[in-house]
């Protein structure tokens, strides 16, 4: 069972897990937009807020990020009965599990990536935090596995508008090259007719029409 609650603001999902065997399973299906908080040094819940996709930790609203860190010391045995306690955070992804570990123990991939933060007892917080609370049963496993298929056909849809992209600049140089040629063969001075021994130039208005045309503006005028 998993513990579903929204953020004051209502905008982000929270969740956590009903006890550490249920840990083990947030830990291995959770998704690339979950951000994992847990009491320093304490044991605790683990709590994750769901972000949206693009979302960086620095992009976490403030009100949002104590309502993670307030709701974790209350589900933590001794951090809820001190007045502050430190709260580490960081994404899902950054989760090290190894199989030497405990049930609900875990280790970073990249511990510079884990950041740190205060947080003191705010029961009005909580408060209105568990109003919202819901207790499901979902498919972790399934979650985890539609959300890494749209993750794969979004990439592939960008590489397709990047490649479409391409194609078209492609297209649009040679024009211009094309167009700089047309040019070149247009200049007065490539523009000439015979006369006897010696050549006179005839200048010729600059246009954009087709080869064909363009050539047919070349001719030569016998005397």
């Amino acid at each position: 069972m998993v513990y579903y609650f929204k953020t004051r603001c209502g905008e982000y999902t929270i969740y956590m897990g009903k006890d550490k065997y249920e840990n083990e399973s947030l830990i291995k299906y959770g998704l690339p937009e979950d951000c994992w908080f847990h009491v320093d040094d304490l044991s605790s819940a683990h709590v994750y807020l769901r972000l949206k996709p693009g979302m960086t930790l620095d992009d976490i609203p403030p009100d949002c990020l104590l309502d993670c860190c307030s709701l974790v010391k209350a589900n933590s045995i001794v951090g809820c009965k001190q007045s502050f306690v430190y709260v580490v955070y960081t994404r899902w992804q950054n989760l090290k599990k190894t199989n030497d570990m405990v049930d609900g123990a875990v280790g970073y991939h990249r511990p510079q990536n884990v950041r740190r933060t205060k947080v003191e007892k705010n029961n009005t917080i909580v408060r209105q935090i568990e109003k919202t609370k819901q207790e499901l049963y979902p498919d972790l496993a399934k979650e985890q596995e539609q959300r890494n298929r749209e993750i794969i056909a979004q990439k592939k849809a960008f590489r397709r508008e990047e490649e479409k992209a391409k194609r078209l600049e492609e297209v649009r140089l040679a024009r211009e090259r094309e167009e700089r040629s047309y040019d070149r063969i247009m200049k007065d001075e490539n523009m000439i007719r015979n006369s006897g021994d010696r050549t006179t130039t005839i200048p010729l208005a600059n246009t954009t029409t087709s080869n064909q045309q363009q050539l047919d503006n070349i001719f030569v005028l016998e005397e």
